[in-house]
């Protein structure tokens, strides 16, 4: 994929945030079902975990609900979405427990200054955001480099095509200056629509990337993991959601 191309996926993503930032919190006022399971069954009571793409803070509010120890460190590119976290995490966080959010972005420089090392790495529906092969290596890279051996990176993807309302919101490139020709397979265009009572409805548009299971393993193979678990979850059907849970080998 074109430099340029990246960058205009990049910057259109970046806006739908910075727009639609407020108004995306109040749909993910919970974790998703994935996530939960993923909470119980792979993160311990204590330890130092990173979560990229925290958002508004949904799992951070689990997180020091549960009473965890250790660090929960929250990384987002939205300063919307930040803002939303700091609010319903304020003064909730347990004994113990250090729970904080930084602004930071995944296709930059976010992992400068982290403290290597982490237990573990989170990151979900936030990776399919990434546009070009290379870009989601880099990551999963820093990722790596953050983990010591046997830790773990637990991530999850958009299926949006098990859905057919969503597959009805799929948009042509034309409509932002591309053609098919300018992406990658599985690349998509989605709009989002969100309308306030008695206010007309207002749209975004924004690119996910369709993740394969051939090419998930690719990537875990070529920086350095290991695939130990597979599932889906979310939505209706329980199949909107592919999780990932990665060892670093």
């Amino acid at each position: 994929m074109k430099p340029e191309t990246i960058a205009r996926l990049l910057s259109l993503n970046s806006t739908f945030y910075q727009s639609f930032g407020p108004a995306f919190a109040k749909t993910r006022l919970r974790i998703q079902p994935g996530v939960r399971r993923a909470l119980n069954e792979w993160m311990p009571q204590s330890g130092r975990w990173l979560d990229l793409g925290c958002g508004s803070g949904a799992l951070g509010v689990e997180w020091a609900k549960s009473g965890r120890q250790g660090l929960y460190l929250g990384i987002d590119s939205s300063a919307a979405l930040l803002a939303e976290a700091r609010l319903e995490t304020h003064a909730i966080a347990p004994p113990g427990l250090e729970l904080r959010y930084e602004q930071g972005d995944l296709a930059g420089d976010w992992a400068v200054g982290c403290e290597a090392c982490f237990d573990g790495v989170l990151c979900f529906a936030a990776l399919h955001h990434l546009p070009g092969d290379e870009l989601r290596a880099r990551v999963a890279q820093q990722v790596r480099v953050l983990l010591p051996e046997g830790g773990l990176f637990i991530h999850s993807n958009w299926q949006f095509q098990h859905s057919p309302k969503l597959l009805a919101r799929v948009q042509p490139w034309q409509r932002i200056g591309l053609t098919d020709a300018d992406v990658q397979p599985g690349d998509t265009l989605l709009d989002w629509r969100y309308a306030l009572p008695g206010q007309p409805e207002q749209v975004g548009l924004r690119y996910v990337h369709r993740f394969t299971p051939e090419e998930l393993a690719h990537l875990a193979s070529l920086t350095g993991f290991e695939v130990v678990a597979t599932y889906e979850s979310d939505g209706q059907g329980g199949r909107l959601g592919h999780y990932e849970v990665w060892r670093a080998a």
